[in-house]
C-alpha cells in the first residue's frame, strides 16, 4: 500500500510536525512520497533526503529548537517602507530563510530526493495551485513558503509563485493523484486559546492565514475521506502559541509527539477518524457561546465505521552493547516523557497523562523510540 505524508503550512507552528514525525517513525510508519505546502514543504524537504528513522525526526526537532524569529522574519524598516510605498513586492527579504534551506537541504533538485518530494505553490497571476516535482529544490521550497506581501514572489517558468497555502494548504488531492492509498495528514492547527488578539501587522496576517487555510483543510478532508484511508494527526489543543512565535518550539515538538503517539495508539484500537475536533472552529474563551466547547466531540452517525490501522511489529533487535541485555525503553525527544513536571509544563490533558504508555497484559514488542538526547 502506497503511503503518503502530507504536511500543511503554519509558520512557527511547523515545529509541531517534527514531533508528529517522531511518533510516526517510532512506529515504523514511513512515507513512499511526501507532499508539502509552505512550512510543510520546508519540513518535507528536510526528511525527503534523509533516512526514515526516529533519528531524522530528532535532527529536525533540533533544527527547530535553534531557529529564532529574526532568522525567518528579519524586520528591516527600510524594506518595510519600500514595500508599503510599492517599490518592492514584499515587506521582508527571504535571505534568512534561504540561508536556513542552504544549510539543511541535502539535494539541489527536487527529483534527487531519496523519497519522492512534491511541493505546492500558487501561481500569482491565475491563483491556481502548482505542484512542483522537478527543478531547483531551494527555489521550489521558497516559492511554496512565499507568504503574500511578506516575502517576494519567486520566479518560476515564466510566471511568479507565492505561498501554496493560498490555494491548497494540505494538498491531499495531490497525494491521491500521485497514487497514495493511505495518507497521513500532519496539520499544524490554529492558535485556539489566544489570551489576547495578535499584536502587529505580521502577527495578524499569519494568524488570519492560519484560520483561513484550516477551514479549507477541513473541507478537503471531508470531501476526500472516502477515496483513500486518511489518518489526520491532531494538532495540539488548547494552543496559545502564535505562528509568529519561534521561542516555544520545544513545547510544540513535545506536544506534537505526545498527541500523535496517543492518536496512533487509538487508531490501532478503535479505528481511524476523520477530522480531529481540535481542528474544527472552537474557542476556549468563556464568552464564546456561539462555538462548541472544546470538550464536545460530536460524531456523525451517518459516517461509515472507522477502519483500524494495522498493528506494526518492530523487527527483533539485539540488546544494546552497553545495556548488558534485557529490554530497555529509550527516552523521547525531550528526554523522559513520563515525569509529571514535563506534562504540566506543556499543558497536556488528563487523558494524555494516562494514555500513550504500554497497557497491562499487552505483549506487543516495543516500537522504535526517538534517540536518547545527550546530557548537557
Amino acid at each position: 500500500m502506497t503511503t503518503a505524508f502530507v504536511l500543511s503550512g503554519g509558520a512557527s507552528l511547523g515545529a509541531i510536525q517534527a514531533g508528529m514525525l517522531g511518533a510516526l517513525y517510532e512506529r515504523e510508519i514511513e512515507p513512499d512520497l511526501i507532499v508539502g505546502t509552505s512550512v510543510g514543504a520546508i519540513n518535507g524537504s528536510f526528511i525527503a533526503s534523509r533516512p526514515r528513522t526516529p533519528e531524522t525526526a530528532a535532527e529536525l526537532a533540533d533544527v527547530w529548537r535553534g531557529v529564532r524569529r529574526s532568522d525567518v522574519f528579519p524586520l528591516n524598516p527600510l524594506s518595510g517602507l519600500a514595500g508599503f510605498l510599492g517599490r518592492r513586492a514584499n515587506l521582508i527579504g527571504d535571505g534568512g530563510l534561504r540561508r536556513l534551506l542552504d544549510a539543511h537541504l541535502q539535494v539541489d533538485r527536487l527529483e534527487d530526493a531519496a523519497v519522492p518530494l512534491h511541493v505546492i505553490a500558487t501561481d500569482l497571476f491565475t491563483g491556481l495551485e502548482r505542484r512542483l516535482s522537478r527543478g531547483d529544490a531551494t527555489a521550489a521550497v521558497l516559492a511554496s513558503a512565499a507568504i503574500p506581501g511578506v516575502f517576494a514572489p519567486v520566479e518560476w517558468e515564466q510566471t511568479q509563485l507565492i505561498d501554496g497555502g493560498v490555494s491548497n494548504n494540505a494538498p491531499i488531492s495531490h497525494a491521491l493523484e500521485l497514487g497514495a492509498e493511505r495518507v497521513y495528514v500532519l496539520p499544524t492547527g490554529t492558535t485556539c486559546a489566544l489570551p489576547e488578539p495578535p499584536r502587529g501587522a505580521l502577527a495578524v496576517t499569519l494568524h488570519a492565514m492560519s484560520l483561513l487555510i484550516m477551514r479549507r483543510l477541513i473541507v478537503e478532508i471531508e470531501l476526500l475521506a472516502e477515496r483513500a484511508e486518511l489518518i489526520v494527526l491532531p494538532p495540539p489543543c488548547p494552543l496559545e502559541v502564535q505562528p509568529i512565535d519561534f521561542s516555544r518550539a520545544d513545547e510544540l515538538i513535545h506536544r506534537g509527539f505526545r498527541d500523535a503517539r496517543a492518536h496512533l495508539e487509538r487508531c490501532e484500537e478503535e479505528g481511524t477518524t476523520s477530522v480531529p475536533f481540535s481542528m474544527r472552529p472552537h474557542s476556549h474563551r468563556p464568552d464564546a457561546d456561539h462555538l462548541p466547547a472544546p470538550s464536545a466531540s460530536p460524531r456523525d452517525p451517518a459516517r461509515p465505521r472507522p477502519r483500524r490501522l494495522p498493528r506494526r511489529r518492530a523487527p527483533q533487535r539485539p540488546p544494546h552493547p552497553q545495556s548488558g541485555g534485557g529490554e530497555q525503553r529509550q527516552a523521547g525527544p525531550l528526554g523522559d516523557l513520563e515525569p509529571e513536571s514535563q506534562i504540566r509544563r506543556v499543558g497536556a490533558s488528563e487523558e494524555l497523562r494516562k494514555a500513550p504508555g504500554r497497557k497491562q497484559g499487552d505483549d506487543r514488542p516495543h516500537h522504535r523510540q526517538w534517540p536518547q538526547q545527550p546530557s548537557a
